[in-house]
């Protein structure tokens, strides 16, 4: 019976007894006494060195070089349980240096290790596909570096343990760049994002979200805007915070100005509205924060580098005429422009679509020479202008209706055309009445995916007498010399 230590037979071949001690010098085979290591190779004074595999029962081996015994060199290990392979140097047995190891999962790396795990600099390539190249710690990205991401966004700058933490580049695969302090993988301290919709902010980061973005858009002045029919006007709009302040880290988000005119029906003529729309141009009916709805309404600016109406109307650009007798407006003329889809600006300009849309600056934007248009075809008015004129009791032809008597869908205000007809300016205006102006928030795509909810704004649109100038009521001021119209007039009171 063999000795404990002793060899064993390694192979079936001409001479029966196995060496009972590993061979001494030159070229052997040895198997060792409990069976589970086997090495073939060079050998030195009865120690491994030089050349050698040394296999392993569990399918694991290990080859490449061994000095007095130990593995040490360059070489090449595999480990079954794992199925990982480990190409480069050794120091009594483990990885230690710079080699390549390949992972069974998917990927590999290669680059500085020490006591088997990465250690230093290195290359990585994850079961993902995902690269980092950079510094490393105890097996983590640590240190600066860089990684390409699978969703193709680039990372350069610090790593603390496999998260990005401290200052840091991030250039989103959208073309979105983010440069920062970053704290547990997100961006968290102070940083700069310039968004590919064309957004940027610089400010405070907390937990990945800027801590003073804008949460709502307002429309500055007063309670119920008051403009003079016809002429243009601005709209000045800021972001604000959830605390009411204004956002002025950010910019370049995109607004877009619209209106609407309120629809209202009386229930004792269920035909009659501030406008009646015709079946084939039935527009949906919007909701507001006024406690009415509405339905859209042109809105429009000067083209670019086109004189606006201001310019065109030099000092008079308020001075809408009114026919002389106690008419009403001549519908006939609006109708004759129902071919050119939302009518003309004064002067004959078309809309410009890009002036309704404006890009905020430090949050905030303004709306300049914004103008209502004619009402667009299949809107047709119901106006009253019983206010306008002193005689209530008798009414000449074509004059108001009488009092308690309005116009029903079937019957138009005004019976027969007023005597003079209105300006081709009064004809590309919006009627005297109550409208609405709305801003949302059009920024595509929209910023860190959060697009603002709408703001609202009440307008009313008055007729100015042709001897006063151009002015627009502030809050609390009264409006002598103007006349508000509505779907329900008061009538004028008996003198």
């Amino acid at each position: 019976m063999a000795a404990a230590g002793e060899g064993t037979p390694s192979s079936r071949g001409s001479r029966r007894d196995p060496p009972r001690r590993p061979p001494r010098d030159g070229y052997g085979v040895y198997v060792y006494p409990n069976s589970f290591f086997r090495y073939e190779g060079e050998w030195k004074g009865g120690r491994k060195h030089g050349h050698g595999k040394l296999l392993f029962k569990d399918g694991s081996y290990y080859e490449g070089a061994f000095v007095d015994g130990e593995i040490t060199g360059e070489g090449r290990r595999h480990w079954a349980w794992s199925g990982d392979t480990f190409s480069g140097q050794f120091v009594l047995g483990e990885p230690q240096g710079y080699g390549v190891m390949e992972y069974k999962t998917g990927g590999c790396y290669e680059g500085e290790v020490s006591h088997g795990v990465r250690e230093g600099h290195g290359f990585l390539v994850d079961r993902d596909r995902q690269v980092y190249q950079g510094s490393f710690h105890d097996n983590k990205r640590h240190g600066p570096g860089q990684m390409l991401f699978k969703n193709g966004d680039k990372y350069d700058g610090d790593w603390v343990r496999d998260q990005r933490q401290g200052h840091g580049v991030l250039r989103c695969a959208d073309g979105s760049t983010y440069e920062g302090q970053w704290h547990s993988d997100v961006f968290s301290g102070l940083g700069s994002m310039a968004h590919c919709s064309g957004v940027t902010y610089y400010g405070l980061w907390i937990n990945g979200h800027p801590a003073e973005q804008a949460t709502r858009i307002a429309i500055l002045g007063p309670e119920v805007m008051e403009v003079a029919q016809g002429s243009p006007f601005s709209v000045n709009v800021q972001l604000l915070q959830d605390h009411g302040e204004i956002a002025k880290s950010e910019s370049g988000r995109v607004l877009h100005i619209s209106a609407g005119v309120r629809y209202v029906q009386l229930s004792a003529y269920s035909e009659v509205s501030f406008f009646k729309v015709d079946r084939d141009n039935q527009e949906t009916l919007m909701q507001t924060p006024f406690g009415f709805e509405c339905i859209p309404y042109p809105v429009s600016s000067p083209a670019a580098g086109v004189p606006g109406p201001r310019a065109a109307k030099r000092g008079a650009e308020a001075d809408v005429p009114l026919p002389r007798r106690d008419l009403e407006l001549d519908l006939g003329a609006l109708r004759g422009q129902e071919d050119t889809p939302g009518g003309l600006l004064a002067g004959g300009h078309t809309p410009h679509c890009p002036g309704a849309c404006r890009r905020v600056d430090q949050g905030c934007a303004e709306f300049t020479d914004v103008l209502l248009g004619p009402p667009p075809p299949g809107y047709h008015p119901f106006l009253f202008l019983d206010s306008l004129h002193k005689k209530a009791g008798s009414r000449s032809r074509g004059g108001l209706h009488p009092r308690g008597a309005p116009p029903t869908a079937q019957e138009p205000p005004g019976g027969n055309r007023p005597e003079g007809r209105a300006t081709e300016e009064q004809a590309a205006a919006a009627y005297p009445g109550e409208y609405v102006l709305m801003i949302h928030d059009v920024t595509t795509p929209p910023f860190l995916g959060r697009t603002l909810p709408p703001a609202f704004k009440h307008l009313r649109v008055v007729v100015k007498r042709a001897d006063q100038p151009p002015h627009v009521l502030e809050e609390g001021e009264a409006s002598s010399g103007w006349q508000a119209h509505g779907c329900t007039p008061e009538p004028p009171a008996p003198r």
